[in-house]
């Protein structure tokens, strides 16, 4: 699938025109307070070139997970709408319909270099099951459908993919930016071609691991993944967290990997806890963890060798941590991969998540390449699937 052939606002013309955004406005709230408006801030470059060059933009967006009226009060982006308005400071108008009468008359005396925000996509179940009657009239609120909500990209909905069939459909500026960079990496990366992958499951990447293993260098596997190649192995893991079902498949893809030329780094020691908990009795092992004992991090041998392979990279591409990163005692192996790849001088690029929180709160963020705005819309981009919200835009 080539995403990189996709036009992109600079490719169209938007002056005088009305041009529908889809925007990832999924900002963390407490209690109607924005707790985090750096998706609100990320929007700002594409809208500003829209309304600079004469469009009147109309933005929409999800919020949460809106089920009944309770919960379509607590997911109204009205705070969204008001804290644009203070970023770009100019009056950004909000409606409280989607594809009412009051939203399609505003829509229509919208002026060029104006900005409205419409209502949570969500609060109709029409978004998400992408139904064409709901998606039409969403599109006839404008002449041209802008996506650049990266986040939302793998998922087929009315705002994401359904606009598209009704409106000439382009990217945004952080669409753009997640594409050419992550794709760019994947079809021409500098090597040698690191790939990092940790978390829980080995059934969440076993896809992304196929495709990478068909173009990387080095991969190098961290959190309770881990335990599940080591298991395939023969190794003793403790009471580790692991997929019994997974591991004729682990088998595998180390054989995969061996074929391929691709070297397979896994942690040669472990740092493991006698239960599930911050205040746990804490022991390094180095050959198999002995029953009664959980596997929660790489230990500090494994994190020279990965430290080691991650410092001669070219491209390194990180997704999840390598440990239970969320508490202090087992947070070290996480650190030290964020640290790594902040000093390697790489092309690196963090695939959101765990991974991206871990290297915004480090503050190793402005070191990386590249901080992707999306968890499962990158983990399905590396993996080679076609995206839904990026495959509907029209091609150069």
């Amino acid at each position: 699938m080539n995403f990189l052939n996709k036009k992109t606002i600079e490719d169209i013309q938007v002056n005088g025109k009305k041009v529908l955004v889809r925007c990832d406005f999924n900002v963390p709230l407490n209690n109607g307070i924005i707790a985090d408006d750096k998706r609100i801030r990320e929007s700002i470059p594409t809208i500003q070139y829209l309304i600079d060059n004469g469009a009147a933009v109309i933005l929409c967006s999800h919020l949460g997970r809106p089920k009944d009226e309770e919960t379509k009060k607590k997911f109204t982006l009205a705070p969204v709408a008001k804290r644009l308005s203070e970023l770009m400071q100019r009056e950004v108008k909000f409606t409280t319909d989607i594809i009412g009468q009051h939203a399609h008359s505003m829509a229509a005396a919208l002026k060029s270099g104006e900005i409205m925000v419409i209502e949570n996509v969500r609060f109709y179940k029409e978004e998400t099951k992408n139904d064409p009657e709901f998606a039409k009239s969403l599109a006839s609120l404008a002449e041209i459908f802008v996506n650049d909500a990266f986040g939302t990209a793998h998922r087929a909905h009315a705002s994401t993919a359904g606009v598209a069939d009704y409106l000439p459909a382009v990217c945004g500026y952080l669409i753009k930016k997640e594409i050419s960079i992550m794709g760019g990496a994947l079809e021409n990366p500098k090597r040698p071609f690191v790939a990092i992958l940790g978390g829980a499951k080995v059934s969440d990447k076993i896809g992304v691991i196929t495709n990478l293993l068909e173009k990387i260098d080095t991969l190098i596997v961290g959190g309770a993944m881990a335990y599940t190649f080591h298991s395939a192995l023969g190794k003793k893991i403790g009471d580790s967290k692991f997929e019994a079902d997974k591991l004729e498949l682990a088998k595998e893809l180390l054989k995969k990997a061996e074929q391929k030329g691709v070297k397979f780094l896994l942690p040669v020691d472990n740092v493991a806890a006698d239960e599930f908990s911050e205040s746990a009795n804490i022991k390094v092992f180095e050959d198999g963890i002995e029953d009664g004992w959980m596997g929660l991090d790489i230990g500090p041998k494994t994190q020279k060798i990965f430290a080691d392979a991650i410092d001669g990279a070219g491209t390194v591409i990180w997704n999840g941590p390598m440990g239970v990163s969320e508490m202090a005692p087992f947070a070290a192996g996480t650190i030290a991969v964020a640290k790594a790849i902040a000093d390697s001088g790489s092309v690196s690029i963090i695939g959101g998540g765990d991974s991206a929180a871990a290297v915004e709160q480090l503050g190793f963020a402005d070191k990386m390449t590249h901080i992707s705005t999306g968890g499962g819309a990158s983990l399905e981009f590396l993996e080679g699937l076609e995206l839904p919200g990026i495959a509907c835009l029209n091609d150069k």
